[in-house]
């Protein structure tokens, strides 16, 4: 069990010993294992899958799992289950896999695993050097990046939906659309944006239903290109992505793909499971069938 104590404000700190004895009550015996710093899940749960674990448990918010999903890519024999205890838990919902911790840890202990992708983006660090990271639930750039940026240096006092509306609004106030060259595979769009948006999971910000359509087991990841979009357009939309029929609007591009380039004329920042990597230009792949979740059927 990797636990993120910093997850939920703190709370986490408080409540992963009771998780873990539930867990127990459920049949799972656990190792708790404390992360300490940023990326240290990733290592413990790269550590777990050598020790030959059957099953990683993790307890912590969407950062946390992206974390944990990075250390356990491609290993084959050790399942991925989530107790999720951040602000956005936007990464449990495309399963249906509960915020409680009791039904979430049912499911840990009894459901069966399946296959899914994740993907791949590649960037420019902060010192210019390209790096490149795994994600399993949605990445962007563009807008969205500034956005979650702006949300994790304020944090999320009123929940995640709040504070990423409330970061949308406000960052969009100032913000410029600007000329993007974005490559879906062999289809080139060139055109002022607002985002690009590249998703294997279906919800992102606290709750927005972004890629209603997504399914992280085909082997392709759903990509929507936001054109020219006003701020106007935003006030009116902005229920629409929560509900996930947004999709019909004239300035908003869909489709799938294995790979996507994306090209703003002017480096932008990138988000990525809600964490801020580095800056375009940056390449999104995807990557087949690289973890196993257990999860509802």
């Amino acid at each position: 069990m990797i636990v993120n104590p910093a997850a939920a404000n703190g709370r986490t700190a408080r409540q992963w010993p009771d998780i873990a004895r539930r867990a127990e009550a459920h049949g799972l015996h656990v190792d708790v294992r404390l992360t300490e710093r940023r990326g240290h899940a990733t290592e413990l749960a790269a550590a777990a899958v050598a020790e030959g674990a059957r099953l990683v448990l993790a307890v912590g918010g969407d950062g946390t799992v992206s974390e944990v999903a990075n250390g356990m890519a491609g290993a084959a024999a050790t399942d991925l289950a989530v107790v999720q205890r951040g602000s956005g838990c936007d990464f449990i919902r495309t399963f249906g896999i509960s915020k409680d911790a009791d039904r979430a840890l049912e499911v840990a202990a009894r459901a069966p695993a399946r296959t899914i992708d994740m993907a791949r983006a590649s960037y420019a660090g902060r010192d210019g050097s390209p790096e490149s990271r795994l994600f399993v639930n949605v990445a962007s750039a563009g807008l969205t990046g500034v956005v979650a940026d702006r949300v994790n240096r304020s944090g999320k006092p009123l929940g995640a939906t709040v504070a990423f509306a409330w970061g949308a609004v406000a960052t969009f106030a100032g913000y410029r659309n600007s000329p993007f060259t974005v490559e879906i595979d062999d289809e080139r769009i060139d055109q002022v944006c607002n985002n690009a948006i590249v998703a294997n999971c279906r919800y992102f910000a606290g709750g927005m239903k972004i890629a209603p359509d997504a399914d992280p087991g085909d082997g392709l990841l759903d990509v929507l290109v936001w054109g020219d979009v006003s701020r106007l357009d935003l006030a009116r939309n902005l229920h629409k992505l929560y509900r996930g029929t947004h999709t019909t609007h004239p300035k908003a591009t869909i489709r799938r793909a294995r790979r996507v380039v994306v090209t703003p004329r002017s480096p932008l920042p990138i988000e990525a499971d809600g964490e801020q990597p580095g800056l375009t230009p940056a390449t999104f792949e995807v990557v087949p069938s690289a973890l196993r979740l257990r999860a509802p059927g």
